[in-house]
C-alpha cells in the first residue's frame, strides 16, 4: 500500500481549505484518523454501547471484550510482557504525571537526582519539577550537542549513583531527533535509577518494544498514531506497578471499600478510576491494526525519505534555519524551522492562506526555545498519509511567504 492509498483511507485530507486542496503538516500535534478507526467508534457507540467489567448482560460483555482486547493488542504492539503493564490512561499527560506522583513520591528523598533533558515536553517537565518539590529530590539536565542532539558520554557524567530515574523522551517533538533510548537506559540501571520514556513522538513512526529498550515505564498518547483523542497508555514493569499507589480513587479501581479503609483490585485496574475510556481504547487497537497492517518499519523508512526530501528542498530557501540534525537519518519526519525576520505565527497565517497546516509557537517547550535562543519556531511534520507533493507544496508556499514579508518590509 503506498502514501497515495493510504491517503485516500483518511476522509478528511480530501477537502479544500481557503480554496486550495487541504496539506496537513501538523501530525506531530495530532494525527488524523482512517476510515477503520472511525467505523470501529461508530460500531461501538451504535451497537454495543456499555460499561465494562460490571454488567453480565450481552452489550456489556461485548464491550468488556472489545475494551480488554485493545488492551492486549497494546501488549502486542509495545511487546510488554503481560497485559498487566498495560495501563490505560487520558494520554501521556496523564501517564507521566501517574509516574511522577505515584512512583517517585514514594521512592525519592531529598539528596537524590530526576535526570531529564533540554529537549523535553512541558509534560516531562513539569511532573519532575512538583515531585522535586514535594520530596526534596534534585532535577538535573542533561545538555544537548549544538545539533540537538544527546551524547551518551554526557549521559554517564550527568546519572550518578544519587539518580533515581531518568525520563528522556525517545523522538523529540521539536527537532525530530531519535534518542538512543536502550544506550540511556543500560546507563541508568547501572547507576540503580529507572528509565522512564516518553513514547508520545515514537509510538505511532517506529517499532518500540519496551523489552529490547529494558526501559521501566513508557507513556504514548492514541491520537497521534491514528487513534482517538483522550486516549493514552502508561507501561510499566509489574515490578514497579505492583508496589505503586493509585492517585485515582473511586469505582472500577476498587476491590473492597469499608467505613474507613478500601483496598484495591489487582493489576491493571487499580489505576483506572471510574467509567474507562471505552470507545477510546476500542479505537486505539483498531488504529494498532491499521498501523500493523501497513509496517512500522514500512512507516519509519517511509518518514526518514520525505524528512530527507524535505531537508534538501528546504535548504535551499535563503534564509531558512532549520533546527535540528542534518541528516534524515538521525531525526523523524519533523521538520522545525524559522525563516528570517518573519514570525513563526506569520509564517503559519500564510501557509494556512495556501491550505497548509503547520504549527507555529513554542510546542509545549519552552525550555529547548531558550536552549536554540529563539521564541518561537514553525514545524511541519509528516506522517504515512503525506507525500512529495505536500513538501513541494509547502517549499511553495514557503518562497511566497518570504516574497511576501520582503515586499512588507
Amino acid at each position: 500500500m503506498n502514501a497515495r492509498e493510504i491517503r485516500q483511507m483518511f476522509p478528511i485530507l480530501d477537502q479544500e481549505v481557503n480554496g486550495k486542496p487541504l496539506v496537513y503538516l501538523d501530525s506531530s500535534a495530532t494525527s488524523q484518523k482512517p476510515v477503520p478507526v472511525i467505523e470501529a467508534l461508530d460500531k461501538y457507540y451504535r451497537e454495543y454501547n456499555s460499561n465494562v467489567h460490571r454488567g453480565v448482560h450481552t452489550l456489556g460483555t461485548r464491550a468488556t471484550d472489545g475494551y480488554e482486547g485493545a488492551r492486549e493488542k497494546v501488549r502486542k504492539f509495545i511487546n510488554a510482557k503481560s497485559t498487566e503493564e498495560v495501563i490505560f490512561t487520558r494520554g501521556t499527560t496523564t501517564a507521566l504525571n501517574t509516574v511522577a506522583a505515584s512512583y517517585g513520591r514514594d521512592n525519592l528523598k531529598e539528596g537524590d537526582e530526576i535526570v531529564i533533558s533540554y529537549m523535553e515536553h512541558h509534560s516531562n517537565i513539569i511532573p519532575w519539577q512538583q515531585v522535586a518539590k514535594q520530596t526534596g529530590a534534585t532535577l538535573k539536565y542533561l545538555p544537548l550537542q549544538e545539533d540537538g542532539t544527546i551524547s551518551l558520554d554526557d549521559v554517564r557524567e550527568t546519572v550518578t549513583s544519587n539518580t533515581k530515574i531518568v525520563s528522556i523522551m525517545q523522538v523529540s517533538n521539536v527537532l525530530g531527533v531519535i534518542n538512543p533510548i536502550k544506550d540511556i537506559a543500560k546507563i541508568a540501571h547501572e547507576n540503580g535509577a529507572i528509565m522512564v520514556v516518553d513514547g508520545a513522538q515514537s509510538a505511532p513512526h517506529l517499532k518500540v518494544d519496551v523489552q529490547d529498550l529494558d526501559c521501566d515505564f513508557l507513556a504514548f498518547s492514541g491520537h497521534k498514531m491514528c487513534g482517538p483523542t483522550g486516549i493514552g497508555v502508561l507501561y510499566g514493569k509489574k515490578k514497579h506497578l505492583e508496589k505503586m499507589e493509585p492517585i485515582e480513587f473511586g469505582g472500577e479501581m476498587i476491590d473492597f471499600v469499608g467505613l474507613y479503609e478500601s483496598t484495591w483490585k489487582e493489576l491493571p485496574w487499580k489505576f483506572e478510576g471510574g467509567t474507562p475510556i471505552i470507545a477510546g481504547a476500542i479505537g486505539l487497537g483498531a488504529a494498532i491494526d491499521f498501523l500493523e497492517q501497513i509496517g512500522l518499519n514500512d512507516i519509519e523508512a517511509y518518514e526518514h525519505k520525505l524528512a530527507a526530501y524535505a531537508l534538501e528542498k528546504m535548504s535551499a530557501i535563503d534564509g531558512m534555519t532549520i533546527y535540528g540534525p542534518k541528516e534524515a537519518s538521525k531525526r523523524a519526519g519533523v521538520i522545525t524551522f524559522n525563516i528570517n525576520d518573519v514570525h513563526p505565527h506569520d509564517v503559519a497565517t500564510v501557509l494556512d492562506a495556501e491550505g497548509i497546516a503547520v504549527r507555529a509557537g513554542h510546542h509545549c517547550a519552552q525550555p529547548l526555545m531558550k536552549w536554540l535562543k529563539v521564541s518561537a519556531t514553525a514545524r511541519a511534520s509528516f506522517y504515512l498519509y503525506n507525500t512529495e507533493e505536500d513538501i513541494d507544496k509547502l517549499v511553495s508556499g514557503l518562497v511566497k511567504t518570504k516574497e511576501y514579508f520582503s515586499d512588507v518590509f
